[in-house]
């Protein structure tokens, strides 16, 4: 018996691995987190199978369906959002399938971020203006965040952010950040990405806050600040796909 965590991409059922879908259609038992992900997702489970919404279960909950299973020899898909290792609170659950003694594998899916700069049609790391992504988040009702991972420490960077969890924190947002970015530097709030009511607000840092309110957004959202973001002609070529540039697949060629 295992317990798969599955990564089932951002919404959109087409979004989510082969892998993850050959496990969701195979396994008797299937427990996802019903207010991040569609019931799309898991309507690949069989007609016969334990399908669980876990949005209002508690850990406790849980880990008691999967021992159920494991006493049982079932194979568990326990389905995520976008992907497992990010904001997936999956290393409580593995901390207590280590001490049970259960088998576990994690399947990798698209992670929202990704799925949000698709959408957006965006490269995130343009040359010579943004070459990292940082993933954060902000401190509100969840757990406090750890010394130096504050946005006016990791905003001295002038990476591209995507922050996490944070779409009602956005004032703070713009109080730490534009001292760093500047309040004209391209922000977007990418709402419910992969869902029917998918939705992008783009502006500035020092409006988007006012944009999203008007929206009346107040969660399930992914805010992205960074230069990368604008629309613009003014960035230098990548080396990959230069013809000056040789590489090991693309040998300097002698000159006839």
């Amino acid at each position: 018996m295992t317990v798969f965590f599955i990564g089932a991409g951002p919404g959109d059922p087409e979004l989510i691995t082969v892998k993850g879908r050959r496990l969701i259609e195979s396994s008797p038992v299937c427990l996802y987190a019903g207010s991040l992900v569609p019931e799309a997702v898991v309507a690949f489970a069989p007609e016969d199978a334990l399908l669980r919404d876990t949005a209002a279960m508690h850990l406790d909950q849980i880990v008691e369906l999967m021992r159920v299973a494991d006493a049982r020899g079932q194979d568990v898909a326990r389905v995520h959002s976008g992907d497992p290792s990010l904001y997936g609170a999956i290393a409580e659950q593995m901390r207590r399938l280590d001490a049970l003694g259960i088998t576990y594998e994690i399947v990798p899916g698209v992670p929202a971020f990704a799925a949000a700069a698709a959408a957006m049609k965006r490269e995130l790391t343009v040359p010579e203006v943004a070459q990292t992504v940082i993933l954060t988040r902000t401190a509100m009702k969840s757990s406090a965040m750890p010394e130096g991972e504050d946005l006016a420490i990791l905003g001295k960077s002038g990476a591209t952010l995507a922050i996490h969890l944070s779409i009602r924190n956005l004032r703070e947002i713009e109080r730490r950040l534009v001292p760093l970015y500047g309040s004209d530097c391209p922000a977007v709030v990418a709402y419910r990405i992969g869902w029917p009511d998918q939705r992008i607000l783009e502006g500035i840092l020092g409006d988007i806050r006012e944009r999203a309110r008007a929206a009346k957004l107040t969660r399930t959202a992914l805010i992205f600040v960074g230069r990368a973001l604008g629309r613009t002609d003014d960035f230098r070529r990548s080396a990959l796909y230069d013809a000056s540039h040789a590489h090991v697949l693309r040998p300097e060629r002698s000159s006839l």
